[in-house]
């Protein structure tokens, strides 16, 4: 891992209120943990209560702020509640970070099937919309916000085995410069990540087989995967002042790889 993911993080974040999906592992728990570091109140948002509730212990022990709140993000009256539960709690919502992903088909593109494009984009796309929708109030009420849409080099370029996947990605990049311009006005930044290879489980089934990690490390300059800390250091960023003046950014944190290497082969 990179020294600089080690150094102490400024709390620049103090008194924000963020929503971060898919917080029960890997990015999403990485991103919590940052912007808690950082002085923000963090909502923690995933299916699983015993690993979410966790997480969000593991931040109060360490002297942050963090509320766990059991979300499907796929569904929109829970997305709903999920906000209503912040405003309660804490206010309002200053930061959104949509996270929370899906992959329910790993092969060849044309053997995708209908539920398997539903499941994928009811949660990837639509409900990153629907939180920054629901949202959106508290965001006006507060002079504004800042939305992190976590898209992937999976939406810039294609990776075998994942056509869908990608699919749902593009539409995500996409969906975040639209924001970007509309919601401008009101004070709401929009930004993605578009992370490469990051070593987590929902990536497991690439970096456990040795053939594939070959493949990977080659094709990325750094000649590594990262960490999920290295991804939250980016949305920290954008999240901060010292993005303010950033959006409708698609941030590529990828060790280099889209700028020499080609899709998996």
């Amino acid at each position: 891992m990179n020294d600089s993911v080690e150094q102490p993080i400024a709390r620049d974040l103090a008194d924000q209120v963020a929503i971060v999906t898919g917080a029960s592992r890997g990015i999403g728990e990485a991103i919590a943990r940052r912007f808690a570091a950082a002085g923000a109140q963090v909502v923690l948002a995933a299916r699983k209560p015993d690993a979410l509730n966790a997480v969000a212990d593991s931040i109060r022990e360490a002297g942050g702020q963090a509320h766990a709140h059991v979300t499907h993000t796929g569904d929109p009256s829970s997305i709903q509640a999920l906000v209503e539960a912040t405003v309660e709690r804490f206010g309002g919502v200053d930061i959104v970070v949509n996270n929370a992903a899906t992959n329910p088909h790993f092969g060849p593109f044309m053997s995708a099937d209908d539920a398997q494009w539903d499941k994928t984009f009811e949660v990837n796309v639509k409900g990153y919309f629907n939180l920054v929708k629901a949202a959106l109030p508290s965001f006006e009420s507060r002079g504004g916000g800042a939305v992190i849409n976590v898209a992937s080099v999976a939406g810039l370029q294609p990776q075998l085995g994942m056509g869908v996947y990608c699919c749902s990605k593009a539409a995500v990049v996409m969906m975040t410069e639209v924001m970007a311009s509309e919601l401008a006005a009101k004070g709401v930044r929009v930004n993605a990540i578009a992370p490469g290879f990051v070593k987590t489980r929902f990536s497991g089934v690439l970096w456990q087989s040795p053939e594939l990690l070959a493949k990977i490390t080659k094709m990325i300059p750094q000649g590594r995967m990262a960490e999920p800390e290295e991804i939250a250091g980016a949305a920290h960023f954008l999240a901060s002042p010292a993005g303010s003046y950033t959006t409708g950014t698609i941030m590529r944190v990828d060790g280099g790889q889209l700028s020499s290497a080609g899709a998996l082969d």
